[in-house]
């Protein structure tokens, strides 16, 4: 039996405290059920069903997952998908190319036992500096069940990263930079009004793709991660016909609502693309003034590069 508020004001006291305590008897904990007036009933689930789309800090699921199809807009199919989008710019990112998750279209889970989770997927991806559509993607993504926490495997199928062509404003910059009489270097950006000067955008992208790589590695089930900002960055001295960078990035992890402090070396050439040869997370202690780990080598090592 449902009341409706016209009800209750014709009961008296005594009997709509009778009431009250009959339907606390016979409801038990349904009271504080999800289920809305005007809904559709939710069918039976499990308390690991991930619905969480309204809450601003998901909760932890003690690596209980959802099996099967997911739902696109949810926490774990975003998080997946983010993930592909960090490993399409570790492979294409530059200061001209950046790939940023559009939409999530489909997404399912599928459990490997001790290998791990794969999560089967089908977005869709935007190139930011054109602001391209690159269409349909369909990626699967792995996340190791090894207690040492490995990155994830991607695999990625999409089309639209074909479009891209940006070779010849690759090559002015290089150039522009490599004859340059003074290093270049810049720091806020964007700024704490969220601008961004035209000659740092160039810049705010190699960072934003350098920093994927960290993101890439650090990814897991239980994180969502975007770049936040550029605290700062300097260019170094040209060596072997690659520009090199030392980046001190802002991360923002969505899930703890942390941000976290990064500085890295990376280079970048046309032809090679971006690398990262050195990464150093630094302590939570912002304030105070701790001597840099990362050296800055002679000759640069030979890291995966970008294509």
């Amino acid at each position: 039996m449902v009341l409706g508020n016209s009800s209750v004001d014709r009961m008296s006291r005594p009997a709509c405290a009778l009431w009250i305590s009959v339907l606390l008897l016979l409801s038990g904990d349904g009271l504080a059920s999800p289920f809305q007036p005007g809904t559709e009933p939710p069918a039976p689930e499990p308390p690991e069903s991930n619905l969480i789309e309204d809450l601003e800090v998901p909760p932890q699921f003690d690596g209980a997952m959802p099996r099967g199809e997911l739902v696109p807009h949810h926490y774990p199919a975003q998080r997946a998908a983010k993930v592909v989008e960090h490993y399409l710019n570790t492979r294409y990112g530059s200061p001209y190319r950046l790939v940023h998750l559009h939409q999530v279209h489909k997404a399912g889970l599928e459990d490997l036992g001790q290998a791990g989770n794969k999560y089967h997927l089908e977005i869709s991806l935007k190139e930011v500096v054109s602001d391209t559509d690159l269409g349909p993607c369909s990626a699967e993504v792995l996340f190791s069940g090894e207690q040492n926490q490995r990155a994830p495997q991607v695999q990625c199928s999409c089309e639209g990263l074909k479009k891209l062509d940006t070779k010849a404003e690759e090559e002015a910059l290089f150039q522009k930079l490599n004859s340059s009489d003074s290093l270049l270097s810049g720091s806020n950006i964007p700024d704490s009004y969220g601008h961004v000067a035209p000659e740092m955008k160039p810049m705010w992208k190699l960072g934003a793709a350098a920093a994927s790589f960290i993101m890439l590695n650090e990814s897991n089930e239980g994180t969502l991660y975007n770049m936040a900002q550029v605290a700062n960055f300097t260019q170094l001295e040209t060596e072997n016909d690659l520009l090199r960078f030392k980046y001190h990035i802002l991360l923002h992890e969505m899930i703890t609502q942390e941000i976290l402090h990064w500085k890295l070396l990376a280079t970048w050439s046309p032809a090679g693309g971006v690398s990262v040869s050195q990464t150093e997370l630094q302590p939570k202690c912002h304030h105070c003034e701790t001597a840099s780990a990362i050296e800055i080598p002679e000759a640069t090592p030979s890291p995966t590069s970008a294509s």
